[in-house]
Parts: structure tokens; sequence; C-alpha cells
């Protein structure tokens, strides 16, 4: 069974206020997308890594590999408009029968454990999203309408999102929507149920000023746990 690893690596760091793009920013002195592919090299050196990536910055990570002699496998893949038309760029080079997953660059802390429990649950059910419990109170604004939700019934997401080729290849010949916010999205579409894994809340995404700082906590205390 082939196995792929779609990295979608297009932010520009914008909401960051940074200079250069998210997936470029130093974690434990190494660029935040070498993080996410070795994980995946390191769950299965067989897999094929492909990386969607703006072409103005594909220059830049060449330098940046070459620095940190950075030799694992990867292809790289013109970004798109839209993280949907990223994917799908990405998706030109997967074929075949087996499991593609689908993960952002600005989560680097998804650990292998999670990599390898969402291939087995994809193995299973062809789809595979890991997820964690809200532990907030959450409301709901709808036409000025204030509503309190039952936060039990809720998940927050996360990647890498799995999938069997064959369905996501077909998600991904529907026209773009702007509903598509992730993968698994697009699959639901299809009118095809997801199945939930357990994910880890130290799966942050890099997003804002201070969550660099945030993942530098959790990267040293998941040090001490190795």
């Amino acid at each position: 069974m082939k196995k792929f690893a779609v990295i979608v690596a297009g932010g520009t760091g914008s909401r960051l206020g940074s200079d250069i793009p998210k997936q470029f920013l130093m974690l434990d002195g190494k660029p935040l997308l070498m993080h996410s592919i070795e994980t995946f090299y390191s769950y299965d050196p067989q897999i094929i890594i492909i990386v969607a990536m703006h072409p103005v910055y594909t220059g830049m990570w060449t330098e940046l590999c070459a620095e940190s002699h950075f030799t694992i496998p990867h292809q790289l893949v013109p970004g798109g408009e839209t993280r949907f038309h990223s994917v799908k760029n990405a998706l030109a080079l997967v074929s075949g029968s087996g499991l593609v997953a689908v993960h952002d660059a600005a989560r680097p802390l998804a650990s292998i454990d999670l990599v390898k429990r969402t291939f087995a649950e994809a193995s299973v059910n062809n789809t595979a999203i890991p997820c964690i419990s809200v532990n907030e109170t959450v409301r709901s604004i709808e036409n000025g309408i204030v509503k309190l939700l039952d936060r039990t019934t809720l998940r927050i997401t996360q990647t890498p999102e799995v999938f069997d080729i064959s369905l996501l290849l077909r998600a991904y010949q529907q026209l773009y929507r702007q509903t598509f916010t992730d993968d698994a999205s697009v699959v639901e579409a299809l009118s095809q149920q997801v199945h939930l894994v357990d994910g880890e809340s130290s799966n942050i995404k890099i997003t804002l000023p201070g969550d660099i700082d945030l993942a530098e906590v959790y990267l040293k205390r998941l040090n001490k746990q190795t």
C-alpha cells in the first residue's frame, strides 16, 4: 500500500507580523517545515512527501535545506490561491492505491504516534481526522441572537488528516467552495462520513505572535518525555 504525505506550506506570515513565511520560522534551531517532514519520514522512510509552496519561496527553501544539510527526500509543487488549490496541485503527484495524509506545515509538533494512529484508522475506515475536545464555554451569534452551545458535542480538528487515495482524488474533482476549510470538508461534500481520532493538545497551529514561544514550551516538555 502506497503512502503519501502532502504538506501545505503556503503561508505568508501576515497574521504573525513576520517578514518571512511562517513555515520558515525557526523552532529548536530549524524551520517549522523541517519538523513536519522529519515526522513523516520517521514514521515511514518510504512515504512519498510532497510540499505545496509558493514558487517565490522555493529558492529560500533550497538555501535553508543546504545550510541545514537537510536531505530527506521530498517534492515541491506550486501552492495555489487557497489551501484547496494547493492541495489539489499536490494531488497531481498522487496515484495508485493507498493512503494520503494532508498536513499543515504550521503544525510542527504533530507526533509520530499521531501520524501512526491516523494512518491506522484510515486504513480501516478510509478517513481519519484528529481532533480535541472543546474545554471553553462556547456561544454562537446569528442574526443578533446569542446562543449557548453544548461543548460536549464540539471538536476542534487538527492535521494530519488521512484519506484513501481514490476517495480524496475524487473529492478534489469538485469545484472550489468557500466552505472547504479543510480536507475533511471537501470529502464530506461527497456525503462521505469522516472518522475521528484523538488529537494532541500540543499539536498547535502557529498562527499568531507568541505561538512560537508556546511551541518551544511544548517541545521542551515533549523532549523530556522521550
